[in-house]
């Protein structure tokens, strides 16, 4: 116990530092993929068949293929076709090449959301507004777009809540998340050698994390309910 005690708060500093890191990347993914996924989506509903074809076959390769694999090749690729580290070095590196990775990983999987968000908005309501004197550009941001938020939040949650825990994928490059934080006290590189509960503490930030993100989306879908 009294073991314990005295490695609880170097634990504790340490799993700190890694969930920060966490929170950076979690963060930085949802601010590039959010706005990239809309413009993805546009890209697979566009009228111009090649850009059609063509966002639909990367979308189709990126959820086809594991986010794992995407993240060693997007981080060691260009240096072994290059023959230099495109990203720098250092953990600045290595969170650069994640975000880079999560981003387009995410945005790809909400394009396909916004995507099913908006030709489930009933085309009359297009017709109508066209009737009525509004450009393109009007409905879709007046009419589509509002109901579009609506139906789009419940599958949308479930992806920011799988992001909270796809974020221990980047220990894969070495990126130190949290994961990397508890790992580290059963390799000894924090001066504790052999102790795998730091590890299970982990599951504690996850949860509490994922569980404020599931009661802010519950809320945010609440006050969205005026579309019912």
């Amino acid at each position: 116990m009294e073991q314990f005690l005295e490695q609880f708060p170097i634990v504790v500093q340490s799993l700190n530092v890694g969930f920060l890191q966490t929170l950076k990347l979690f963060t930085v993914t949802l601010l590039g993929a959010v706005p990239l996924g809309l413009v993805i989506a546009f890209g697979s509903m566009s009228r111009f068949r090649p850009l059609s074809y063509f966002t639909k076959i990367v979308v189709w390769i990126i959820r086809g293929t594991p986010l794992m694999i995407q993240l060693l090749i997007i981080f060691y690729f260009p240096g072994l076709v290059l023959g230099k580290q495109i990203w720098g070095g250092g953990e600045a590196a290595r969170f650069l090449a994640s975000a880079v990775a999560f981003i387009f990983n995410y945005a790809c999987y909400f394009s396909e959301i916004y995507r099913g968000g908006i030709q489930s908005v009933p085309v009359g309501q297009e017709e109508a507004g066209l009737v009525l004197g509004m450009t393109r550009r009007q409905i879709f941001f007046k009419v589509t777009l509002l109901q579009m938020i609506k139906r789009i939040v419940p599958p949308i949650s479930n992806e920011i809540i799988t992001l909270v825990k796809d974020t221990s994928l980047a220990r894969i490059i070495a990126l130190q998340e949290i994961i990397w934080a508890g790992q580290a006290f059963m390799k000894g590189s924090q001066g504790i050698s052999g102790q795998i509960w730091p590890l299970f503490f982990t599951a504690v930030y996850y949860l509490i994390f994922s569980g404020l993100l599931t009661v802010l989306l519950g809320r945010l879908e609440k006050k969205l309910d005026y579309f019912r």
